[in-house]
Order: structure tokens, then C-alpha cells, then sequence
């Protein structure tokens, strides 16, 4: 049973990753709702400490590391990742502890290091931001650290991608520890989509690559501007007044991808928008991107994104939030 959440904080404390650990298990609920009231604490080295923040402010924990001895989870938010040897001592030993007696491990996005540097991701699936993923492998060779997913579940060690992934992480560990009544009461309240699955992609911003040469340039435009379009390579090297083996070499060397792959990503990009903000159907959707059918729109977006159109849009289509139900 999930009852008792142990928060440690360090210098250079993340807020937004302590935020939503705070959110999902610091707040009482149980005044409205069946969810029950978790034991809550903030830990630091010494309670009453201030801790530094990354954003110029401090928080101060009101209890100190003995709290973790007794927490069925503890939480551990992101914070400036540093080497291994400059983490607290006094914090690396608590952690094994825990983990030695069986308490669940949390990490959001960097907090992933703080548990490597304990040797508790030692041959365990594991993941952080993507952005940390590669340190975090050469750090701890003997991860196995995925940094194409939003978190993994290993039993008692739950680690997750970079910010909001925390949420998905901890309303798992929720509903797999209380259910999923519990994990959507809470999900409803913080106006946030009750689950995505972990094995999903982090949503990892891949902006469509530009040039530099002017003949290019103006293929890019010609191609954004008219993505419902049918285009082939023949037909853009005519555009740009090159030879069709000429300007599909030049392309390449100024993008980094084919000129059909950079339409493709494209109008992914353009779908994803469409997905998130119109009730525009996946045909229509479809054909005003420019994949010649659904079948091959899904394929493509899939492929490019880690999900199926239709499940991007249950998590991220825009909806208006009930004022009564916030908090």
C-alpha cells in the first residue's frame, strides 16, 4: 500500500519537477474526493535548512533525512546534475537503505543521477530526459537507460523523462499501487490526461532542418506552403533549377535528410497541431497535410512520433478545465 512519500531536497533543486511530486502526493484530497491523504515530508540534510533553487528561490525543508528510514516511497525531484562524489554522502546512504528494505525509488527527469550515484540503477531499465540520457549511460554503464520513453516501471525503482513525464510517472505509480479511481481523481484535479502509456515517446522537439542556399530555401517554403500537394524529388530539382542527382545530393548535405523526409516531417509537425487544436477527423486531417490516405497518415505520424494519431489526441487535445475541480 502507497501511504507514505518521502521528498529529499538538495541544492540546486529543480521547482518544477518538486512541484509536481508535491502536487500529485502532497496535497489532501480526501476532503472531496475517496482519495486518500498521503504522509507527505520534505527532507533535507537538516531540517529547517534552506535549499537553493534553480530559479532564485529557496525552499526549506521541515524534516530531516530520518524520514526517509519508514517512507513507503521516496521521490527524488530533479536537481543540477553534478558528479557523482559531490552529491551528499548522508543522502546516498539513506537511499540505500531504502532501497535495501524494499521502499519504491522515484525519480523525475535528472533525479535519475542522484539515484545512480547511490548504485541503485545498477543493471536496471531506467530513463531520464532525454536531453541527460547519453551522461547518464556513460556515468552508469551498467543502466540500461532508454531515452526514447516517457518512464519505466521496474518493480520498486520508477524513473521518468524530463517534466511533465513525471506526472505520468507518479499517476502510474498511483494507479498501480491504489487503482486507476485514485489516479483519475487526481488527474481530474490537476486537469492532466490519466494515463500515457510509459513505453510512448518522449515528446522530443524535432524542429524541421532549414538551408542555407538560397535555391533551397525557397524549395523549403514552396514544400511548407503547399503540404496537401503531391511532390517529387523530379519536380523540386526542376523548382530549384538543378539537376534531379544534384539536387537531391545538395539537399541532403544542407538538411541532413532526403527531401522526402523532410515533407514527411513536416506534415507530421503540421498534423500534431491540427490533432491538438481543430475536431477536424484523421481523414480530413489526412488530406490536408498531403498523406494520400488515413492508412499511411497513421503509419507515418506513428513512426515519427512513437504514438497512433488518435491517442496523441486524447492526451493532448486542447480542453477547456473545470474551475471547481482545479488544485
Amino acid at each position: 500500500m502507497l501511504h507514505s512519500i518521502a521528498l529529499p531536497v538538495i541544492d540546486g533543486l529543480a521547482v518544477f519537477e518538486f512541484g509536481l511530486l508535491t502536487e500529485v502526493f502532497g496535497l489532501d484530497r480526501s476532503v472531496y474526493s475517496d482519495v486518500p491523504a498521503f504522509d507527505f515530508r520534505v527532507c533535507g540534510l537538516e531540517a529547517g535548512r534552506p535549499v537553493t533553487t534553480q530559479v532564485g528561490a529557496q525552499v526549506i525543508p521541515a524534516h530531516g533525512l530520518d524520514v526517509m528510514e519508514h517512507a513507503d516511497v521516496i521521490a527524488v525531484p530533479a536537481a543540477r546534475v553534478r558528479p557523482a562524489e559531490e552529491y551528499p554522502a548522508e543522502l546516498l546512504d539513506a537511499l540505500r537503505r531504502a532501497a535495501d528494505r524494499g521502499a519504491i525509488m522515484l525519480s523525475a527527469c535528472s533525479g535519475a543521477f542522484l539515484l545512480g550515484a547511490a548504485g541503485l540503477l545498477d543493471g536496471r531499465p531506467c530513463t531520464t530526459h532525454w536531453r541527460y540520457a547519453e551522461e547518464l549511460q556513460q556515468r552508469y554503464p551498467s543502466a540500461r537507460v532508454d531515452p526514447d520513453v516517457l518512464f519505466v516501471d521496474d518493480g520498486n525503482l520508477v524513473t521518468s523523462a524530463g517534466t511533465a513525464a513525471g506526472i505520468d510517472a507518479s499517476l502510474h505509480l498511483v494507479r498501480r499501487e491504489l487503482g486507476s479511481a485514485v489516479a483519475n481523481v487526481i488527474a481530474r484535479n490537476m486537469v492532466v490526461p490519466p494515463q500515457r502509456d510509459g513505453g510512448q515517446r518522449q515528446y522530443i522537439s524535432r524542429p524541421v532542418p532549414e538551408a542555407e542556399c538560397d535555391a533551397l530555401v525557397d524549395v523549403l517554403a514552396h514544400m511548407n506552403d503547399r503540404l496537401a500537394e503531391q511532390h517529387s524529388v523530379a519536380s523540386l530539382a526542376q523548382r530549384a533549377h538543378m539537376s534531379t542527382r544534384t539536387f537531391a545530393r545538395r539537399f541532403v548535405a544542407e538538411t541532413g535528410v532526403t527531401p522526402m523526409q523532410w515533407l514527411t516531417a513536416q506534415r507530421v509537425l503540421q498534423a500534431r497541431l491540427a490533432l491538438e487544436t481543430t475536431d477536424a477527423s484523421i481523414e480530413e486531417i489526412s488530406a490536408s497535410v498531403g498523406f494520400g490516405s488515413a492508412t499511411l497518415f497513421r503509419h507515418h505520424f506513428t513512426r515519427e512520433v512513437g504514438i497512433a494519431p488518435s491517442a496523441y489526441r486524447r492526451s493532448f487535445a486542447r480542453a477547456d478545465a473545470d474551475p471547481l475541480l482545479v488544485g
